[in-house]
């Protein structure tokens, strides 16, 4: 097999959870780094690439139809929405991603934003830190409510939903969710109650979200279903920034309709100061990291190798994306120009 290029372009040493170099020089492959300002140098430093592996970048229609080499890309992580997956298709470019590599975490960190927004365990430390720690504050804290009890609604029911509803019942949550593609069957047998989402908003005392970025769920979180949640309610975002419609999610706490939220993710990453949630005591914000950890990284690492190796063998990548392209006449998987 001649040799083969594959492509990172965010950065000069690599992604950080790192690339298997050796798996992928064995099997043809000839690994390229690089940090791209812009599409046009993005174009010239992957230009002749087999695969294109690529973490948080935008890939164009324009950028894709620049790369007639092109045999797939593989993201490093969950979400595609950062890929334009029509114009790869269409060019029979496969696309495959690692759907499962940080359940776990991400399900960790969700509860790690409502213990910290809940029991205002952030406030306090700060408040520690500032010397604001004086007698009296529980009273300056509260109120403060038992998490035991509470009900928490899931916006998203795949993997990482899943793995936070069965770590929330150990917290003595009571879990329902929204998610028209889950099967109702399995939510059922996992004791998880399915409903629509204007009925789930009034009976959630935290709301949670685990979508992808897509067209039907860009700014689901808006002023008028934040409404519909309970007085009190706590917001936690873990999915991506677009979902929530950050203005409606300001106005909301500030007229002490929400208790406070959780965010992991924003609309502009990473954040822009000032910033309008930066204001509020009640909201914690982390620097979309809640994927992280030596575990999750290493399954990364893995799999996206494994997937590059599978595409420079012409083998559709193991967690293929846009299916559709197995039947495309241009899958260029299929094109015999080695």
């Amino acid at each position: 097999m001649s040799e083969r290029i594959v492509v990172f372009t965010e950065r000069e040493a690599g992604p950080v959870c790192g690339l298997d170099e050796g798996l992928i020089r064995k099997n043809g492959g000839n690994v390229r780094y690089g940090r791209a300002a812009d599409d046009k140098e993005r174009v010239k430093i992957t230009e002749g690439a087999d695969v294109i592996v690529v973490g948080g970048t935008r890939l164009s229609r324009q950028f894709l139809t620049a790369l007639p080499d092109l045999k797939g890309v593989v993201r490093l992580g969950i979400g595609v929405d950062n890929i334009d997956l029509e114009a790869a298709t269409e060019l029979g470019i496969v696309v495959g991603n690692v759907p499962d590599f940080c359940s776990d975490e991400v399900a960790e960190h969700t509860l790690g934003l409502i213990l910290a927004v809940a029991r205002k365990i952030v406030l306090a430390d700060r408040k520690s830190r500032r010397g604001d720690w004086v007698p009296g504050m529980d009273a300056i804290l509260r109120p403060i409510r038992r998490l035991s009890g509470q009900t928490l609604g899931l916006v998203g029911l795949g993997k990482i939903g899943r793995c936070t509803a069965a770590k929330a019942k150990g917290l003595g949550l009571k879990v329902i969710a929204y998610d028209p593609y889950a099967n109702a069957e399995a939510a059922k047998t996992a004791g998880i109650t399915l409903m629509r989402l204007e009925e789930l908003l009034p009976q959630a005392d935290i709301l949670s979200l685990h979508v992808p970025e897509t067209a039907e769920t860009r700014n689901i979180i808006n002023a008028r279903t934040l409404a519909l949640l309970k007085p009190g309610a706590i917001l936690v975002n873990v999915a991506r920034g677009a979902v929530v419609d950050e203005a409606a999610l300001a106005a909301a706490l500030a007229s002490g309709h929400l208790a406070g939220a959780g965010l992991d993710v924003l609309q502009q990453e990473p954040i822009r100061l000032p910033h309008p949630l930066t204001e509020f005591e009640n909201v914690v914000i982390t620097c979309h990291y809640a994927s992280l950890s030596e575990e999750s990284y290493a399954i990364m690492r893995k799999q996206t190798s494994e997937q590059t190796v599978q595409i420079l063998h012409r083998e559709y990548p193991q967690n293929l994306v846009n299916v559709q392209v197995k039947d495309a006449p241009q899958c260029r998987l299929r094109r015999n120009d080695s």
